[in-house]
């Protein structure tokens, strides 16, 4: 975990969102696209996939979902 809080991989997604503030960022972990907080809330319904949540810390989770990445 960084200073700010966040660990490296969610810096680097905050970034890319900053870059592109109106799209939803499928974001590459592994062998799914993975998607967070609010683009999370908003692919999940559109995708048809589960909507799920990962902790951040012991006080926080973001909403999440993915599909793997053969399905893009």
């Amino acid at each position: 975990m960084t200073s700010d809080g966040q660990t490296p991989l969610m810096r680097q997604y905050h970034r890319f969102k900053a870059q592109y503030p109106d799209k939803i960022v499928f974001f590459r972990m592994g062998d799914f696209y993975e998607m967070f907080g609010d683009d999370a809330v908003e692919a999940a319904p559109i995708l048809g996939i589960a909507l799920t949540s990962r902790s951040v810390d012991k006080s926080k989770a973001i909403p999440l979902c993915g599909i793997p990445y053969h399905a893009v």
